[in-house]
């Protein structure tokens, strides 16, 4: 009997022990969830505190970076208005940029594929500090806003690019454009080639199968050695028919540059004779059975079949009177050249950049792309003349020659013409 009672006191002196033991932590872990939940009530008592908020915003604030950019590349339809539009900023800010880009004689036109770069300092009153807008492929001005009176300054800046003289020639198989992109010539070279000659030369009738073209040209690289811009042509020469058409480029006067022959004669005159290369002569002026109303009348223009798209120059200088729907013409340009004459270029598949009613246009002058808008069987442009509000035809216009230099202005033409025949010599030997 007293073993069984020994063994009964040791049992409860276990399960005493064990009802200690969950007591205890039990009590332990009251304990610790009530200090854990007055530290949760002070933190969140202090993140109540509107200093300390205060203080937390700037510190956050400053984590993120100062300046932020927007750049932009500008595209058909836009306007400086739309361009800073994008941009997150005030009114007054937008005026303020717009009223500085107004200033500027090298933005009155906005240019497709232009640069824009805008730096925005995120802790400034005044968010835009300072934006570039890029003039052409070598230069861009830059638009600092000042500390003082919060106004901008401009300055134009020119990137640094190398210039180099490229000498090119070829022999024509297809057509000079054709033949001039194969060799790797720009195609701004090649319209401004087709300008100087589009003088003198019928690119339709007067270029054969194997004649050929030498021309040198400036070009731009960087740093990198890539082609970035082409400048002015130097010297052409179209060999037509075993007939040399040379072509010097020459300063006459003072900030006064023109293109003259062999003999001192300046190639310009107020007309190209057509204002498209590549193209041929499918319709003359003159009476016809038109193509798709059936019967005869007056064609009272010179037709160009060529391919859609291809560029359509002002055949002179002159203030467009307008660029929309003419009817059977389709999208058509008409422009105002002088007291005498006027032109028109019908058919198109759209206007050049920036060619709307009002704006003038210089010799050239891409105002548009061949298509076949309006009554046409096909792309072509329709080019029609007109000379003291009569249609004439443009393939027999007499038109006077340009300036002739003489005396003193002859002698310097001729000094100039031999240092470009001697570069033209170097450049050559480089190849061979």
């Amino acid at each position: 009997m007293k073993i069984i009672k020994i063994n009964t006191y040791k049992e409860y002196t276990i399960f005493f022990w064990l009802l200690l033991i969950v007591i205890f932590g039990i009590s332990v872990s009251k304990i610790h969830s009530k200090i854990q939940i007055e530290k949760n009530t002070k933190i969140n008592s202090t993140l109540d505190n509107i200093y300390l908020k205060k203080t937390f915003k700037e510190i956050t604030k400053n984590l993120e970076p100062r300046f932020t950019y927007f750049e932009y590349l500008s595209k058909s339809g836009d306007n400086y208005q739309t361009i800073v539009n994008k941009l997150d900023i005030s009114n007054d800010e937008k005026k303020d940029i717009l009223s500085s880009i107004k200033d500027q004689k090298n933005l009155k036109v906005l240019k497709i594929n232009q640069k824009f770069l805008f730096k925005i300092d995120n802790l400034s009153e005044v968010n835009v500090i300072e934006f570039k807008i890029e003039t052409d492929k070598k230069n861009e001005i830059i638009f600092t806003r000042s500390k003082k009176n919060k106004k901008f300054a401009s300055k134009i800046i020119k990137k640094n690019f190398k210039k180099n003289l490229v000498y090119k020639e070829t022999v024509i198989t297809k057509s000079l454009y054709s033949n001039a992109i194969d060799i790797g010539i720009s195609p701004n070279i090649i319209i401004e080639f087709a300008r100087l000659y589009g003088f003198q030369i019928d690119f339709q009738r007067d270029i054969w199968k194997d004649d050929s073209f030498q021309i040198i040209y400036e070009e731009y690289t960087n740093e990198n050695k890539e082609i970035v811009d082409t400048g002015e042509i130097i010297f052409a020469n179209l060999n037509l028919q075993n007939e040399d058409y040379q072509l010097y480029k020459h300063e006459y006067e003072k900030d006064k540059i023109d293109y003259f022959d062999e003999s001192g004669k300046s190639v310009k005159k107020t007309l190209m004779k057509t204002p498209i290369n590549g193209a041929r002569l499918s319709s003359s002026f003159g009476k016809r059975k038109h193509p798709i109303l059936g019967y005869t009348k007056m064609h009272t223009g010179t037709d160009f079949a060529a391919p859609q798209g291809t560029p359509i120059m002002a055949s002179g200088d002159g203030k467009v009177t307008k660029a929309g729907w003419c009817g059977g013409g389709g999208n058509c340009v008409k422009i105002k050249h002088n007291s005498t004459y006027q032109t028109v270029y019908a058919h198109m598949s759209k206007f050049g950049s920036g060619i709307k009613k009002g704006v003038r246009v210089k010799q050239g002058q891409i105002i548009g792309y061949v298509g076949s808008t309006g009554l046409s069987t096909g792309p072509h442009l329709h080019y029609e003349v007109i000379e003291n509000g009569r249609k004439i035809n443009s393939q027999k216009l007499k038109l006077p020659s340009g300036k002739i230099l003489k005396g003193k202005a002859r002698k310097k033409f001729e000094v100039d013409k031999i240092k470009i025949d001697v570069l033209k010599s170097n450049l050559i030997a480089k190849i061979n």
